[in-house]
């Protein structure tokens, strides 16, 4: 068994480093959070602890006023003690592990290791919240101790209510490091852990910043405007209503064109290295500081007068519009709860939306594919990574199924969208899906069927239920024997919203269960456990 981690280090107070630090005292683990000695103090300053740890305190305060709270209870943030580089660098030889989110500077993170790599005397874990720097590089003279005790644990903001965490391993990592992390991070920090690979961007941004920037090139190769993309890009995909342009403006335009840089830079055989190219628009916006809700102003800008959008024709702001029709039937497909069946009539539309939605989903699940086995071994990685990172309902192998996948990949492979071989075996196999009913998964790398890793601990009401039919049903109420005595109760209305099917079919539930059962359990499945009741009855049953 692993030595269990109870105390962190984490270096660096900024907005990932002070949200991580809370995440791990929500974990109820102390943390020692430090940054560097503010520079310019006066001689007098220097001698103060307080002003020597004012930027790590700093952190700290602007965690506790964060929106959405970083932490679960002000009350926890006793659990973080703050410090600086300089003084207090010893003090993590008393931690388990030690992560590092300062700037993404090479040079800089090589100082900070050599200096870890220096002070660190037994197995305590390092590891960087890096979102695209190399290991290899980033490890450039450390001692193989260091070495082999080092990782990547890449955090999503805010750290708190993003489920994904990528682990990275260099060449001399201990196996045992990462199987101990991975336990850490899912069982202690609640995460879902993608292993990925060490290149640049790793699994989530790689396949996030290909698709945003395709979705960008084809916006102006269809003649279509922000709202037009955005209306398309959300729900009616799958994807988060924040869509392409709104989430680029709350991530910041500055980074998203950073990441995207690194990508071109680094990616020299990538098969759509071309498509890791910012658009001169976007080039032009970051040069003129409209990088988003940080100033105020990105592809969209709040006024009195409402909210504009950006021309990228001529970098002017303009009143939000964009196509009636693709508003019309995107608002309607939203209202497609099954997301799968959404994605399927979106693509199937004959207008311009249905044509940009296939455009870049087509290419999109391509270039998934052809990143197997380069960023990752595994199909189920790359879409956790999506749905976990990204908040996509379906990541692209889940499309795909949805989809169909042997009519999609023949689609594909007639409009000239490129495929890897091991997609043809998949296809010669007579496989149907990626993953089937039974728990399995197509094995890209393998060219077979494999189990899925599922988490014992987390469970579908398909799993669990015995019998081909619910011992209860009505409209909205289904009732399923579950074996050791269990009623299982589920709604099965719109977002699990209370109705008067509802409402007349527990009693008849809770008769059953009495009679016939030793206990009843109400399990609802969805983004929603029950979003509470149905006001539109409610409203007709007042009148």
């Amino acid at each position: 068994m692993s030595k269990p981690i109870r105390r962190v280090g984490v270096i660096g107070a900024g907005v990932m480093g002070s949200g991580i630090a809370s995440h791990f005292a929500n974990a109820g683990i102390e943390v020692l959070m430090l940054d560097i000695v503010p520079p310019n103090l006066t001689d007098e300053e220097k001698k103060s602890k307080a002003k020597r740890n004012s930027w790590a305190a700093g952190g700290l305060a602007k965690a506790l006023k964060s929106r959405p709270a970083s932490f679960f209870h002000p009350d926890v943030a006793q659990l973080v003690t703050v410090g600086n580089t300089e003084d207090d660098l010893a003090k993590l030889n008393d931690c388990d592990l030690i992560i590092e989110a300062i700037i993404e500077k090479l040079s800089i993170k090589r100082s900070l290791f050599e200096k870890l790599d220096a002070t660190l005397d037994g197995d305590t874990v390092v590891a960087s919240n890096t979102s695209g720097l190399r290991i290899v590089d980033m490890l450039e003279g450390r001692s193989e101790r260091f070495k082999s005790h080092f990782l990547v644990m890449h955090f999503f903001n805010p750290v708190r209510y993003m489920k994904l965490l990528e682990l990275v391993v260099g060449p001399e990592t201990d196996p045992a490091t990462l199987e101990r992390i991975k336990d850490f991070g899912r069982n202690q920090l609640g995460k879902g852990i993608v292993v990925g690979k060490d290149t640049p961007n790793f699994v989530g941004n790689r396949i996030g910043t290909h698709s945003m920037l395709f979705t960008m090139h084809q916006m102006l190769a269809q003649g279509l405007a922000p709202e037009d993309i955005d209306n398309i890009t959300g729900a009616p995909m799958g994807h988060p209503k924040s869509a392409s342009f709104r989430t680029g403006d709350i991530v910041g335009l500055d980074t998203f064109a950073h990441v995207a840089d690194n990508c071109y830079a680094e990616l020299e055989n990538d098969p759509q290295r071309d498509v890791f190219k910012v658009p001169d628009f976007l080039r032009k916006m970051v040069e003129l500081k409209y990088l988003g809700d940080k100033t105020k102003g990105g592809f969209y800008k709040k006024t009195k007068d409402g909210i504009l959008t950006l021309d990228p024709a001529t970098l002017e702001y303009r009143p939000k519009g964009g196509s009636e029709d693709i508003k019309k039937l995107c608002k309607k497909l939203s209202g497609v709860e099954d997301v799968r069946e959404r994605v399927r009539q979106l693509v199937a539309d004959q207008g311009p939306a249905g044509k940009l939605a296939w455009t870049v989903l087509g290419t999109s699940m391509g270039y998934a594919a052809t990143m197997i086995p380069e960023i990752s071994d595994e199909v189920e990685a790359i879409d956790n990574a999506m749905k976990w990172g990204y908040n996509w309902e379906l990541g692209p192998f889940e499309t795909w199924d949805a989809l169909g996948f042997r009519a999609t990949a023949e689609r594909m492979k007639a409009e000239g969208i490129s495929l890897p071989a091991s997609i043809d075996t998949m296809l010669a196999a007579g496989a149907e899906s990626f993953y089937t009913n039974d728990g399995r998964v197509w094995d890209l790398t393998k060219g077979e069927y494999v189990a899925r890793d599922l988490d014992p601990r987390n469970v579908t009401l398909a799993q669990l239920r015995k019998g081909d039919a619910p011992v209860f049903k009505n409209k909205s109420l289904e009732a399923w024997d579950i074996g050791d005595g269990v009623l299982c109760m589920t709604f099965t209305s719109k977002s699990n919203s209370i109705d008067s099917n509802i409402i007349a079919g527990i009693p008849q539930v809770i008769e059953i269960a009495e009679r016939d059962f030793e206990a009843l359990l109400l399990f609802n499945e969805g983004p929603h456990f029950c979003v509470g009741a149905n006001l539109f009855e409610v409203v007709m049953a007042a009148k």
